[in-house]
């Protein structure tokens, strides 16, 4: 959109982490609010009467009383799973040999992948997340279908073909030599594209030989700007595997270390059966964490700890991870993970919610020079939430006494028919009606 527009509408966004103790000072709330974009980025952000007098030229669309908030960034998802999503009765690695490897298996058709690509990310952006993580199949076609649709809609997006060359069906494994030469293919033509970040993705440490693990860390070494992505620590009968595996390693995330695959850009999944030891390594490295609860507590995997890992410093994002997740919607997984911290005997205000799902995804995948919160020159991806898009949730909201209790209303109750409407570089990215 390079004509000057201003966007009216109760404005909520985060500068950092409000903590447990809801610190004020880590966000702004304007309830009548305006948000200027022009050229697709922002250009200011305030309250409405300032900013219709300081820019009377622009162009206005009126979303008052609705909520609009930066776009949700899922740190942890994979497309290929999009069919295989809500699959009956597995834990991790039954997950996998059960349902995972014979869906990825179509992958090698370029016109499934297509398919399926396209459909991913209109799911993602009914739900009004504009920016994830993703992971394709260990096949090209799959990479280049992911980023060609995500290309056609302008999102920011980080994927890369996963490496598995052993341990996984013939018809999913590569070897050190294809992977590192498909990696590089891929590297080429799509990092740095547009929108588009290249992630390298062992799949997880029992699917790689030390070998490819070895070559992973080489290529994040020599290029520059790519991110890292994986799996650690998920489900305990995975990380005695790890350990039966890798007997000379300290840990599950100490082997990924030995090959040079912890450091900014990186982001694990899960992270749940870790030890302080593991946290500050992850912490002195820049390494992300993926808080996945919807798939945590669908695959009976654990609980993860927020606060320990806030506390040591560790970047932590919120993640669908779809399939084993069982929603597209960052609300519903907000809900969950409201849940998994209860059980941990922690707690999930409203606003440490809505920071998980927009500035600290931002921050896990170091996009928030660019995305996750808006301030000018940000690029100007964000969602329109309608507070009373349900019976239910409009009874509600009558009753609210205060912003927090409704946020936290739409925190519980919200899913993927609150969304109004979501804008890509302030473009409208969702159908009329």
């Amino acid at each position: 959109m390079s004509e000057l527009t201003l966007f009216r509408a109760s404005i909520l966004h985060f500068l950092r982490d409000p903590g447990e103790a809801a610190d004020d000072r880590a966000w702004q709330y304007w309830e009548d609010g305006a948000l200027v974009v022009e050229s697709g980025r922002v250009v200011a952000c305030g309250p409405e009467a300032a900013l219709l007098t300081q820019y009377p030229q622009a162009k206005v669309v009126d979303h008052r009383g609705k909520l609009l908030l930066p776009g949700f960034v899922d740190t942890h998802i994979h497309f290929a799973q999009t069919d295989i999503i809500a699959s009956y009765g597995a834990q991790l690695l039954d997950w996998l040999n059960t349902y995972t490897f014979p869906a990825e298996r179509r992958f090698a058709d370029r016109v499934h992948a297509d398919n399926v690509a396209q459909f991913f990310l209109d799911e993602l952006l009914r739900n009004g997340t504009t920016t994830a993580a993703v992971y394709p199949t260990v096949h090209k076609a799959s990479v280049d279908a992911f980023f060609s649709a995500a290309e056609q809609r302008q999102m920011r997006m980080v994927c890369g073909k996963i490496m598995m060359d052993r341990h996984c069906p013939d018809f999913l494994q590569d070897n050190v030599a294809s992977a590192e030469a498909d990696s590089r293919e891929l590297i080429e033509r799509w990092h740095g594209r547009g929108r588009a970040g290249y992630a390298l993705t062992p799949r997880f440490a029992p699917t790689s030989t030390p070998e490819q693990l070895a070559m992973t860390g080489r290529l994040f070494a020599e290029y520059e700007g790519l991110w890292l992505q994986t799996h650690v620590a998920e489900n305990v009968d995975e990380v005695r595997w790890v350990a039966d595996l890798f007997p000379d390693a300290r840990s599950y995330l100490d082997v990924y270390d030995r090959y040079g695959l912890l450091g900014e850009r990186g982001v694990y999944a899960h992270c749940i059966h870790l030890d302080r030891a593991d946290r500050e390594r992850m912490a002195a490295t820049g390494t992300a964490m993926s808080f996945c609860p919807t798939s945590n507590l669908f695959l009976g995997s654990g609980l993860f700890d927020l606060n320990r890992a806030r506390e040591l410093g560790v970047r932590v994002g919120l993640a669908t991870d779809v399939g084993g997740g069982t929603s597209f919607s960052m609300l519903q997984t907000l809900n969950e993970a409201y849940k998994v911290l209860q059980l941990g005997g922690q707690k999930l205000n409203a606003w440490r919610g809505f920071y998980l799902a927009t500035l600290a995804g931002a921050e896990a995948l170091y996009l928030e020079d660019r995305i996750g919160n808006f301030l000018p020159g940000k690029e100007a991806d964000f969602v329109v939430l309608d507070w009373a898009a349900t019976p239910l949730l409009e009874r509600r909201m009558q009753a609210a006494q205060s912003l927090e209790e409704r946020l936290f209303a739409l925190m519980l109750l919200g899913c993927d028919r609150v969304v109004a409407q979501t804008y890509v570089l302030g473009e409208p990215r969702l159908p009329a009606g």
